[in-house]
């Protein structure tokens, strides 16, 4: 059994005394070790990323790029390699880890583009012989804590973007997948990265205080469930440090009585138990506007839930892996019993599943309840999970003020064919990212990934240009060349033109 090390100024270490078990979910078997990093180890990192930066802060930013365009070209080599091992760790398709590393890839190509998102600003005389502009520099050693549902994509959404713009990384990624994210790590140092720019060090919440104690590490990143993006955040400022926490979500699908019932079956499939529904962007309530939609909804989801593949995730043409570990497949479980014992109607209940020559798997099926009342924990709580609950609701304002009510403000979408009503759902919804006709409006590199209310914790979304907002400080500079010849007098009011 092979331990998984760290990665700490370009050298694989072993470190730390402490280790965690790494499982492939679709086998319920141990297969690695992961080391949890202690503060010493941390502090190794932070060492590194501290030497590193003064170099890599004057590095221009036209070969910061290079160093990512041959990165981009290494992850495409490697995708293979790379939705092999996250599917093996996580549990997910092999489809579903591809899927994932195209949209981290994305990332890396917004990155590429440094040399134009890092221009800065610049007037010429906002005053007598004087020019003003504004740079965007660095902040320093920052920080990065990811979750286990996508080991790729979104340290991805953080560590490009922060070392183009000049920053040193240190990535804490989850200790359940780890293989992949090392492995992307260690062909950005293929790539050019220098040595100290990106570190990559396995650990538990040790591992995250000593990150957020480190006077050191000027920001951090996070995202994974709400209690801990608020205690993230709560600690991280209140020493000074730039955070941005991405928390969990419950995200709503609004089906109107004009939507286009066959797609947005299609779509709530996908969207619904893609990925065992371990995602935040995951669409984990329909909320039906009338009975009619709703009883057509049942009658056209069953039938596809019961049929949807499910097996080994390393296998091919499947629609559905594991979930990641067995106390989680548990934890969803208990979701079921207690949606049970609240008065749901479970339509479909996915328990019990076993999986021919993977019998000790952490497998689930697809579940439903429909009849789904907002005071039930099955639709207040995160389940993360292949269960899809349905509300039945009389009017698009009714679905509306259900949303927002709502803790999390993480994505929403709305399938119609009315413009009327997906503009006043755009416009007066709660939520940081809104689909319409689209089930996960995740968005593309060039904009930026951020829910509201209990979603997100700081002012600035993730990538995109929000990302180099928060990886930079502005500096503004005022620059005056007085000409030989002439001398001013004195000036005692405030200047102005």
């Amino acid at each position: 059994m092979s331990l998984i090390p760290h990665l700490i100024n370009g050298e694989l270490l072993s470190g730390s005394a402490r280790t965690a078990d790494v499982f492939n979910p679709s086998t319920g078997q141990v297969i690695h070790k992961v080391p949890l990093a202690d503060r010493a180890t941390i502090q190794q990192a932070i060492d590194a990323a501290t030497a590193a930066f003064p170099e890599w802060r004057k590095t221009p930013a036209a070969k910061r790029a290079q160093v990512m365009f041959r990165f981009k070209q290494l992850l495409e080599q490697n995708e293979a390699r790379i939705a092999q091992l996250i599917s093996e760790e996580h549990g997910k398709t092999l489809e579903d880890a591809a899927g994932e590393l195209k949209r981290g890839i994305e990332n890396v190509e917004f990155a590429c583009a440094a040399p134009e998102i890092l221009k800065g600003e610049y007037s010429r005389n906002v005053g007598p012989n004087i020019d003003a502009w504004s740079d965007f520099q660095p902040l320093g050693v920052v920080a990065g804590i990811t979750p286990f549902n996508f080991p790729a994509m979104v340290p991805l959404w953080m560590y490009p973007l922060a070392i183009v713009c000049g920053n040193c990384f240190i990535l804490k990624p989850s200790e359940r997948d780890p293989s992949s994210t090392l492995l992307i790590a260690q062909l950005l140092l293929e790539a050019g990265l220098p040595k100290g720019v990106l570190s990559v060090v396995h650990g538990d919440k040790a591992a995250v205080d000593a990150l957020i104690e480190a006077p050191e590490v000027k920001a951090l990143s996070f995202v994974g469930s709400t209690p801990i993006a608020e205690y993230i955040y709560a600690e991280g400022t209140r020493r000074g440090k730039r955070v941005q926490a991405l928390g969990g979500a419950k995200n709503h699908a609004v089906l109107m009585p004009d939507a286009d019932l066959d797609n947005a079956v299609n779509a709530l499939m996908g969207a619904a138990y893609g990925s065992c529904g371990e995602r935040c962007m995951a669409i984990s309530v329909a909320v039906c506007v009338g009975d009619q939609v709703a009883d057509a909804l049942v009658s056209k989801l069953v039938p596809n839930i019961k049929a949807l593949k499910i097996g080994a995730g390393t296998s091919c043409g499947l629609d559905m892996g594991p979930l990641v570990t067995g106390q989680h497949r548990d934890k969803v479980s208990g979701y079921i019993e207690d949606g049970v014992a609240a008065g749901a109607s479970l339509v479909v209940d996915g328990r019990g599943l076993s999986v021919t020559g993977h019998e000790e798997g952490f497998f689930l099926g697809g579940c439903l309840f429909d009849r789904v009342t907002p005071e039930m924990r099955i639709y207040k709580e995160e389940i993360f999970g292949p269960v899809l609950c349905i509300v039945r609701v009389n009017s698009l304002e009714e679905a509306m003020q259900l949303i927002n009510d709502h803790e999390y403000g993480n994505g929403t979408c709305i399938f119609t064919r009315d413009g009327e009503a997906a503009r006043l759902f755009c416009d007066e919804i709660e939520v940081g990212m809104v689909g319409v006709n689209v089930p996960l409006p995740v968005p593309v590199a060039y904009h930026s990934f951020g829910g509201w209310k209990r979603s997100l914790f700081g002012d600035l979304h993730a990538y995109g240009p929000d990302g180099v907002r928060f990886y930079t400080r502005r500096k503004a500079i005022t620059q005056r060349w007085p000409q030989r010849a002439t001398h001013e007098a004195s000036q005692f009011a405030f200047p102005s033109l």
